[in-house]
């Protein structure tokens, strides 16, 4: 990040000249406290912005940080907000917002998890996101390594707290072998890693992981997953696999009913077989099997 920022004055800034500029989505109860707060004592903290010069020669401004108070702001009918007024770069501001969002731990797991993710693209070493988001290197390397391992079931049940970190890391570990992954767990347990509903959540999810995928329902940024080629062919892919599966239970069920059905025309057509299950009122079968044993559906 550029070493030049310099130190902010506070100014009163119109709302309307104020650009966000890393949106996020925020918890309605949270929001109408923080609303309800401002209301009650006013603004503690400024909010954060950088100026921007504009074609037309109108004042402009990027936030930093601050998007929930400056939302309150708005709802409450203020057409100014106090903000410390910063110089930087517009890939520093973005850069600031991000650390911001995730040093406070307010924003969802999927908003989290794209924050770490978005620093790691701005090319910043897990040691200095550590540093960045108060966080320690040893969670963001863990949960970076999750996320290139396409992970995103496991590691949002890290986030969440379902599960501890360490576990996780060692269900990737041990790959999609089922022995190994039970393995794991099993040595989870023991060394203490996994207890109690942990382990019960773990389990639950390792199978959606199996049956549903490694990638959540949703993307990294919390909307609905864009449909493409490649997803579409796995979706095609995962369900011929499911089909073929049923295909294959099916024949199983049919061989074995064939077996049975077969074994019960023999025993019926020994007589005293037969008189033996009526005298312990035993010779009648159930619909489905008379029809396939007797021709006429009912015992001679």
């Amino acid at each position: 990040m550029n070493q030049q920022q310099q130190a902010g004055d506070v100014r009163m800034i119109p709302i309307d000249q104020i650009e966000v500029i890393n949106p996020r989505e925020r918890n309605n109860r949270v929001f109408n406290e923080i609303v309800g707060n401002i209301s009650a004592i006013g603004l503690k903290k400024p909010i954060k912005v950088t100026p921007r010069a504009t074609a037309d020669g109108v004042e402009k401004y990027l936030l930093v940080c601050g998007e929930g108070r400056l939302k309150a702001f708005r709802s409450l009918g203020e057409t100014t907000i106090p903000a410390m007024v910063v110089n930087v770069s517009d890939e520093d501001a973005f850069i600031m917002s991000l650390a911001e969002n995730i040093a406070r731990r307010q924003c969802r797991p999927l908003e989290l998890l794209a924050g770490i993710r978005q620093l790691q693209e701005q090319g910043y070493t897990s040691k200095v996101i550590a540093e960045k988001t108060g966080l320690t290197q040893s969670y963001i390397q863990g949960i970076l390594m999750l996320l290139h391992r396409g992970e995103e079931r496991l590691v949002i049940a890290v986030e969440k707290g379902r599960i501890p970190l360490n576990a996780a890391l060692s269900i990737v570990g041990a790959g999609d072998d089922d022995t190994a992954i039970q393995a794991a767990l099993q040595e989870a347990y023991e060394s203490g890693k996994l207890r109690g509903k942990q382990l019960i959540d773990a389990r639950r999810i390792i199978e959606r992981r199996k049956t549903l995928g490694r990638s959540a329902a949703h993307n990294m940024s919390g909307k609905l997953t864009d449909v493409t080629t490649s997803s579409l062919v796995r979706t095609y892919q995962h369900e011929v696999e499911r089909q073929k599966s049923m295909v294959r239970k099916a024949e199983f069920a049919q061989q074995r009913l064939m077996f049975v059905v077969g074994a019960l025309r023999q025993m019926f057509a020994d007589e005293n077989f037969v008189n033996l299950l009526r005298a312990e009122g035993l010779a009648t079968l159930p619909k489905y099997l008379a029809e396939r044993v007797w021709s006429g559906g009912s015992v001679a």
